[in-house]
């Protein structure tokens, strides 16, 4: 009796514990990792839409990157209506949560490892990135500026 209890908790364990991962989505890394265990399965992904929207009739293509890696997203282009900002480098993307089938090789798209996208939802607004001045950089410009005629000069010289 005592082994039987046992293995019930541990059965509704391994549930909570797999259900728990589930809710969470998968990394990038993870699907590229296990891409045989995954292929053709339903999952939930999320991270930073990157790059341009690549419009394609009624579909695009979208790239969301986790951090770690990026993922190629085919989308009903309907569900990106509520998408205001891409990541570039004066912008942080849209965070975004989406839940498709994965294809390690897609029939559809030249063998590409991809995610058929059923579903988005909008987790967190972008915005625009203020670019700081690196004032290393501007001093090794402006020491870079003055060596310069200096080294014409000297060359001048040395070649009369």
């Amino acid at each position: 009796m005592k082994n039987i209890l046992s293995l019930i908790v541990m059965v509704l364990l391994t549930v909570v514990f797999c259900a728990t991962a589930a809710a969470q989505g998968l990394s990038s890394t993870a699907l590229i990792n296990q891409a045989k265990e995954y292929d053709g399965k339903t999952v939930t992904y999320a991270g930073e839409l990157i790059g341009e929207i690549m419009r394609r009739g009624e579909f695009a293509w979208v790239n969301i990157s986790d951090g770690e890696h990026s993922i190629g997203v085919w989308i009903n282009a309907a569900l990106l209506k509520d998408i205001n900002f891409t990541g570039n480098f004066k912008t942080r993307g849209d965070t975004v949560e989406v839940t498709g089938v994965f294809y390690r090789a897609c029939p559809e798209h030249g063998g590409d490892l991809d995610i058929h996208a059923q579903g988005l939802r909008k987790l967190a607004s972008g915005r625009m990135v203020g670019e700081k001045l690196n004032s290393d950089k501007l001093t090794l410009i402006i020491v870079l500026l003055v060596a310069l005629p200096c080294i014409w000069i000297l060359t001048l010289f040395k070649h009369k």
